[in-house]
């Protein structure tokens, strides 16, 4: 089981293509270039009317001055004086005609975008929850497998120094490998830390965790296959870490159905492992995106500019959705996808969020 971060099982999605941009951006552009022309050259024939109108105007002023002679030349000043109101009318009704098909189509686009980014941070959003369950689907097996160790299974059933000694040494060897948690606890059934891998750095041995709601379900496990996985929270005997503690039962014999001994607790180092996951998603500088981790109580768990963490709750309007994006009032973007769980981890409730700013 690999203890790296990054698993190529699925990459991390990418961002729009500059191509895609491009094109959005040049249709928008050339819309606004032909909705200018139009009004440009409309306005442009109203003054030629008017010009003509005028001396339309002049035309008749000059015949009546004419008298008689001059009647013909009134009737023709006539006529040109109605073409010019005419073209004047037709003007009119191409611009306001022209200004709202452009105007329609200039929306259309927008909406269009709108839509295409939103779904894209739906899709970002879905990829970053799925990473961390992804990698989370391995600390439940990491758990499970390590409490059949010989080492864990023989200091559960008699935590002689001796056996205390062993276990800790095997279990520091196995923290050397995997990078990813603080420590690794071996409690007795009472919830007393009987060993622990990193003893130089966490003096936890002889700390009582029954309290503790991990303890308390995992003290309940109904078999070896079995695995508690909780909600991430600050560790006090862990130098206050962000951790996401995940739990089997050590079993007599090490065997899945046999009788409960102890129980082995892991701590992984949540922090730094969800920082990677959400400042890895790949938006775009454009989209001034804030990229979240939130738990099933919408507390902010991780976030790309490191605010809020486990003090935020974010408002999330989901109407029943496990999928979806929104404006709010302000024209914020929020998109949002529920965990949809990896193998045998189902997953606690979590959402993968983004919020980008109007």
């Amino acid at each position: 089981m690999s203890a790296a971060l990054g698993l190529k099982a699925k990459p991390i999605a990418t961002e729009p293509t500059d191509d895609d941009s491009d094109i959005s951006a040049l249709i928008n552009r050339l819309t606004a270039e032909v909705n200018q022309i139009a009004v440009d050259k409309t306005k442009a024939i109203q003054q030629i009317t008017n010009q003509m109108k005028m001396l339309a105007l002049n035309a008749l002023i000059e015949s009546s001055r004419a008298g008689a002679q001059g009647a013909g030349f009134a009737v023709v000043a006539q006529e040109v004086r109605g073409v010019g109101q005419q073209v004047e009318t037709i003007a009119r009704e191409l611009e306001t005609q022209l200004t709202k098909r452009t105007g329609d189509l200039v929306a259309s686009i927008d909406r269009m975008s709108q839509r295409s980014r939103g779904e894209r941070m739906v899709d970002l959003s879905l990829n970053a929850v799925e990473l961390i369950d992804r990698n989370l689907y391995e600390r439940t097996c990491d758990v499970r497998w390590w409490a059949t160790d010989s080492a864990v299974v023989d200091c559960a059933a008699s935590p002689t120094p001796a056996a205390v000694t062993y276990a800790s040494q095997r279990l520091g060897v196995i923290l050397g490998a995997y990078t990813v948690y603080l420590d690794l606890w071996l409690c007795d059934l009472d919830g007393n830390v009987i060993a622990n891998g990193r003893a130089d750095r966490f003096r936890v041995v002889g700390q009582n965790v029954a309290h503790t709601k991990w303890f308390r379900e995992a003290r309940t496990l109904r078999s070896g296959d079995d695995y508690v996985a909780g909600d991430v929270e600050n560790q006090p005997l862990l130098g206050n870490a962000q951790v996401a503690t995940y739990c089997a039962s050590v079993r007599a014999g090490g065997q899945a159905n046999g009788a409960p001994i102890g129980v082995l607790a892991i701590h992984f180092d949540w922090e730094p492992q969800a920082r990677a996951i959400v400042q890895g998603v790949r938006v775009g500088d454009i989209d001034k995106a804030r990229v979240l981790l939130v738990d099933s109580n919408l507390r902010v768990i991780a976030a790309s500019d490191g605010q809020g963490i486990l003090s935020e709750r974010i408002s999330l309007s989901l109407n029943g959705q496990r999928s979806g994006f929104y404006q709010d009032r302000s024209g914020t973007m929020v998109a949002f996808h529920a965990t949809p769980g990896y193998e045998t981890y189902r997953g606690l409730g979590w959402y993968g969020v983004i919020v980008c700013a109007a």
